[in-house]
């Protein structure tokens, strides 16, 4: 799929991310995962993603401090963060914007609604 946008899935929860990368791919998005915060930061070094759906809650590096770290660093500056989570107090959803968060989506989520959100961000029809 030349030219599709690529969404970098970040959650520790396999059927999370098995559920997104389907989600994603039949939207018409190049979808890469990656279990934990250590490995996007990795993937994000290879070859940055258009945008990165970030699980909250995660071992050793948790998506706040992952977000943080990304817009710390001026070459990921075009990468667009949705952060996801179960936790969808007003606190939570602040902080994540405040560190850089482009978008914070509370889970159960409308997998349609999320894709509306992702294709806005991207600019895509």
């Amino acid at each position: 799929m030349t030219g599709a946008k690529r969404i970098l899935i970040v959650d520790d929860e396999p059927n999370i991310l098995r559920s997104l990368d389907f989600l994603m791919t039949r939207a018409g998005f190049s979808v890469e995962l990656a279990h934990n915060g250590r490995e996007a930061l990795v993937a994000l070094e290879h070859e940055p993603p258009d945008l990165l759906l970030l699980d909250v809650m995660m071992p050793e590096l948790d998506g706040y401090v992952v977000c943080e770290q990304i817009r710390k660093d001026p070459r990921w500056d075009a990468t667009k963060i949705v952060m996801l989570t179960a936790r969808g107090r007003e606190a939570e959803r602040a902080r994540g914007l405040a560190l850089g968060a482009d978008d914070y989506v509370t889970k159960p989520f409308s997998t349609r609604i999320l894709v509306e959100h992702v294709k806005s961000l991207l600019g895509v029809t």
